[in-house]
């Protein structure tokens, strides 16, 4: 008679550890990779929102939305108008609450908010604190309607102000419209934060400003979503 063979206990144990091993070993990666492409998908798709806004804005009044067109804080129900608005954020101070950032003189706020591109630094809230508004899918359009600033920037933290990582060049991403109406990703030439020495986007430097010239990258960049670690 044959007799049937089993794993004994110790083999069985020691299999499970190893799978255990392994689980731990590759699991991180794939989450990490799972939520970078998700970061990809919504950066591509308020890219996308945010320039037919602006086209249609022209299409409308023939032309072009620029710092010469529009005054200050007229920028924000300039381009609700023409996005899927869920929520008025207003500019952040004495109306703000959980969904929307808490733009303020408090420093113990600001420490809360977001970081710059290697998290070695909160970022500066100046150019992102001339309103707010979330849009259906959670996103999250902050903005600069200063000439102190350099001119109209609209920034988007494509997962919301609620999911992390909430650092510039990850989830929040900024662009600058120029003189002619153009949308530029912050970073390339022209834009405020561009620089040849890409110090706006920068694995080592501590500015709070390192991670504001990351926009060009993500876009003329195939693998810059799957590099973030």
């Amino acid at each position: 008679m044959n007799k049937s063979k089993a794993f004994t206990l110790a083999e069985v144990l020691i299999t499970i550890g190893i799978i255990g091993i392994v689980a731990a070993m590759t699991l991180p990666g794939l989450i990490n990779n799972n939520r970078n492409k998700a970061l990809e998908t919504a950066f591509k798709k308020n890219y996308s929102a945010i320039n037919q806004a602006l086209n249609m804005y022209y299409a409308q009044n023939g032309e072009r939305l620029t710092y010469d067109t529009v005054g200050i804080h007229e920028l924000k129900p300039i381009l609700m108008k023409y996005m899927n608005v869920l929520y008025d954020c207003g500019f952040g101070y004495s109306d703000e609450d959980s969904a929307c950032i808490p733009n303020s003189s408090d420093v113990t706020k600001i420490s809360k908010v977001y970081k710059n591109f290697n998290g070695t630094n909160t970022i500066d809230l100046n150019p992102i604190d001339d309103g707010q508004f979330i849009l259906n899918d959670g996103s999250l359009i902050l903005l600069e309607n200063a000439r102190s600033s350099g001119g109209l920037f609209i920034s988007v933290d494509v997962n919301g102000y609620l999911k992390n990582p909430n650092r510039l060049g990850w989830d929040l991403f900024m662009f600058q419209i120029d003189a002619k109406g153009n949308l530029l990703p912050m970073g390339a030439e022209g834009t405020r934060y561009y620089n040849k020495n890409e110090i706006y986007c920068s694995k080592d430097t501590t500015y709070t400003t390192n991670g504001s010239g990351c926009t060009i990258k993500a876009i003329n960049e195939k693998d810059y979503f799957t590099k973030l670690r």
